[in-house]
């Protein structure tokens, strides 16, 4: 993420850092230029008031470290400003962390908190770090965790370790991720590989759902049995794939729903988590494995479940201790 400027008033020359080596101006003006519409920007560079050094540029442009990119005056729209982060959600940030190198930061995201702001939520996850560490001048996002689920999330300190992991996550290859979850009903042992394709689709009052469809995206999960229980079951599932919902969907599909799960369980499920005292999803990115790409050192990072999660499969009778 490039520093955004301070003073949008008037013409500003900005020094391109090694953070920002290889991008695209379009998407460095974007991160300059906190909160302006992207139609001025695309404008902006479309009229020739963009230079790097000194030459015009289009959207796609790539910039590189040491030049010089002459930004016009802008006028910004006023909004809101990102609230300030509680002392509460400070400590609970900072006491999650797993993993900090110069490069890179893994933290064990608590159930509930969204990754980013957006859709009705101010501050997430990747806002609150950036006001913590206002000194740090890029952190981004390597891949998303839905809200409701919790566990492992990487945030890149560096634009290098940001490209290399997404490269690695894009390519299926390199790096391993592993959830765990707590689902309905007693699960088949011999359930270890789904192969079914997923397609995202919108009802009408504009939820956003997933399902199995001849004409989706191939997707594949790795699935394995750790505990059952008399009402549900504890797996684990390694996403070869990387769809949206894809561990929920595919679980849906042969017949047994993560507990909690409010957006793929039917009324007579919910009705067993109410009886059961489950208020929450119970999906938790627990291990992920991949080689540093600043480093060369293979990482294995594990997150325990938080003490709700345990607590209920100890009730559930199906805690297969970590």
């Amino acid at each position: 993420m490039s520093n955004p400027l301070t003073d949008t008033s008037r013409v500003s020359l900005v020094r391109v850092t090694a953070d920002n080596d290889g991008q695209r101006i379009d998407n460095f003006l974007l991160a300059t230029l906190k909160g302006t519409p992207k139609s001025l920007i695309y404008r902006i560079i479309r009229k020739g008031e963009v230079r790097v050094n000194k030459k015009r540029v289009k959207a796609d442009s790539r910039i590189h470290s040491g030049d010089e990119v002459r930004i016009p005056p802008v006028r910004l729209p006023e909004k809101n400003e990102t609230p300030d982060v509680s002392d509460n959600l400070r400590q609970l940030l900072e006491g999650s962390i797993l993993f900090e190198d110069a490069g890179l930061l893994a933290i064990n995201k608590p159930h509930g908190l969204a990754v980013h702001g957006g859709s009705g939520v101010s501050l997430g996850m990747i806002e609150a770090l950036r006001k913590i560490r206002p000194h740090h001048s890029f952190l981004e996002l390597v891949h998303r965790l839905d809200r409701d689920t919790s566990g492992i999330i990487l945030v890149a300190k560096k634009r290098s370790v940001l490209t290399a992991l997404q490269r690695m996550l894009v390519n299926k290859a390199g790096i391993r991720k592993r959830y765990l979850a707590m689902v309905h009903g007693q699960w088949p042992a011999q359930i270890t590989d789904i192969r079914l394709p997923l397609k995202r689709f919108e009802r009408q009052s504009g939820e956003r759902m997933v399902m199995v469809a001849d004409d989706g995206k191939p997707s594949h999960t790795r699935t394995r049995l750790l505990a059952n229980g008399p009402h549900y079951s504890l797996i684990e599932a390694e996403p070869v794939t990387g769809r949206t919902h894809q561990i929920r969907v595919h679980c849906l599909a042969e017949g047994f729903t993560i507990a909690g799960d409010e957006k793929y369980c039917d009324k007579a499920q919910q009705a067993i988590d109410k009886s059961q005292g489950v208020r929450r999803l119970f999906l938790h990115a627990w291990q992920l494995s991949f080689r540093h790409p600043d480093t060369g050192e293979q990482l294995t990072l594990t997150a325990r479940p938080d003490e709700e999660f345990t607590d209920m499969l100890k009730k559930a009778g199906c805690y297969a201790g970590f």
